[in-house]
């Protein structure tokens, strides 16, 4: 088995881990275990302050414990230098943000090959065409107007962009995508055609889902609900 596995082979496996800022009195976080199986779909809920996106950010990379271990797909994050936990990031995992992050000065494909531009591994997936493998994955998704592929993200409806967004989360079939309130600027209406779209996607492409929400009517269809709170409460060594 090489160094940097760890020893579940999961989607994502935490163990005894604690994470604390600075100078601060008492840890943010601090789970005996959480995992997650590949192919999983997860929803991850709990109120404001209760540490979801410090565990987002440990299984992104973004953040390191100050104990225990993170593995993501089969690679513990902790025995990577931070360059490399940036390129395993980027590799790897795709991210759908709650105010999707496009660039306002890219058109929508060029927004979308970001994913492979960061990405030799996404841009070897989608083969000599990434362009075209754009073209394409936004026809699956509804984008198919030449007009529309050529306009300022800017111009495009808040669904429009949304799409975009799942679109480069998706291009290259990353092993993981990690959904941060991707639905709090929709409609109810909106926000069910984005979970047929974002649950379609990942089992064409074979992602392992983990959606974080406080939006508990958003469940329904996922394979697991995890509360955090209920996670969040193993001992701090001392």
């Amino acid at each position: 088995m090489p160094e940097s596995a760890p020893r579940n082979s999961g989607a994502v496996t935490l163990r005894d881990v604690r994470f604390a800022w600075p100078r601060a009195a008492e840890p943010v976080l601090a789970l005996e275990s959480f995992a997650i199986e590949r192919g999983e779909r997860v929803f991850l809920c709990g109120p404001s302050g209760s540490g979801k996106s410090t565990l987002l950010g440990l299984i992104g990379g973004v953040l390191q414990p100050g104990g225990g271990e993170v593995g993501v797909l089969g690679t513990d994050l902790a025995r990577l230098s931070p360059a490399a936990r940036d390129r395993f990031r980027a590799d790897q995992i795709g991210l759908v943000f709650q105010q999707f992050n496009l660039l306002p000065y890219l058109g929508v494909v060029d927004n979308v090959l970001l994913a492979t531009r960061f990405s030799s591994r996404r841009a070897a997936a989608v083969g000599g065409d990434a362009a075209g493998a754009a073209r394409d994955l936004l026809a699956v998704l509804g984008l198919e107007d030449a007009r529309l592929l050529r306009s300022p993200v800017t111009e495009l409806s808040v669904g429009q962009q949304q799409r975009v967004a799942v679109a480069r989360a998706l291009l290259g079939a990353p092993g993981l995508v990690i959904a941060d309130e991707p639905t709090s600027a929709l409609d109810s209406d909106a926000r069910a055609a984005f979970m047929d779209l974002l649950f379609r996607e990942c089992v064409r492409t074979g992602a392992t889902l983990l959606f974080v929400s406080h939006d508990r009517a958003l469940a329904d269809g996922f394979d697991r609900v995890v509360e955090l709170p209920a996670l969040n409460r193993a001992p701090v060594p001392a």
